[in-house]
This record gives structure tokens, sequence and C-alpha cells, in this order.
């Protein structure tokens, strides 16, 4: 199956944060260092949105907890038994359904399921797909009904 990755500027920025979130959640490594490390790689951010990406880095991490505690209710497993793929995935969904009103959020769920196709375990983008489609129904509830007027 081949995935459909976004080569957008704003795209392409997400699925570094993903990569950052990653790195994260697995070694803790601090938002600021991540952000000098992916900035001094040899492409470095490349054709990447730096600004949403530091955007999405710092937002995602320091809201983590709010945005862990928004998912859980939605989830099939506790939050520890995550993959750190599924978890970052997750996080920058729920972060920009919650703070990118601008964002579609059929984009949100599009390219967070993207992103798991791309990252994550075989049928994981399922599992995501499933979680921010009924997050978005929380969050974004107004902005879906007013799409199924149209």
């Amino acid at each position: 199956m081949a995935e459909t990755v976004s080569t957008s500027r704003r795209g392409l920025a997400r699925r570094l944060t993903v990569q950052a979130l990653y790195q994260w959640l697995v070694n803790e490594t601090s938002p600021d260092a991540l952000l000098r490390q992916f900035q001094e790689q040899d492409e470095g951010l490349g054709r990447a949105d730096p600004e949403y990406f530091a955007e999405l880095l710092r937002g995602v991490v320091s809201e983590s907890r709010a945005l862990d505690e928004e998912v859980a209710p939605l989830l099939d497993r506790p939050l520890e038994q995550l993959d750190p793929v599924e978890h970052a995935v997750l996080l920058l969904g729920a972060y920009e359904l919650r703070h990118r009103p601008e964002v579609p959020w059929k984009v949100v769920v599009n390219e967070s399921v993207n992103l798991a196709k791309l990252f994550g375990a075989e049928e994981g983008y399922k599992f995501v797909n499933g979680v921010l489609d009924r997050l978005a129904h929380r969050t974004r509830s107004a902005e879906i009904a007013a799409q199924a007027r149209d």
C-alpha cells in the first residue's frame, strides 16, 4: 500500500514533529535540544515550515498532560501501553484540533492517519483514525455540523 504523505511545508513540519515527539517520548530530550538537532542536521528542516514545526513541537510538549487527558477516554487501552509512534501522532493531532482551528478537522485527521501509516505499525493508522475522529467530534462539533449541512 502506498502512503500519501503531504509534501506541503506544513505537512513536512508535521512529519518532522512526529519524529521529534518520538525522540521526546522515548528519550525525554528537551524540545529546545530537538529543535537544534533538526536545524543542524545535514538536510535540516529542508522545505518544512520551521515556525510551524517549532510551534507544534513546543506546543505539544508543553500541553502534553492536558492532551493526554483529552485523548485517554477515547483509547481502548491504557495510555502507557500506546506505541510511541501512535502516541506522538495522537498528541500532534489533538494539539492541532484544539489549537489550529484554521486547519480543517478532516485535514488534521488525514495528515495524522498518513503519518501513522508512514511511521507506525501496519494497522496502527486505523486506531489513530478512530481516536482522532471521535476527538474531532468533541472539539470541532460546530465545524463538523456545518459541513454536514453543506
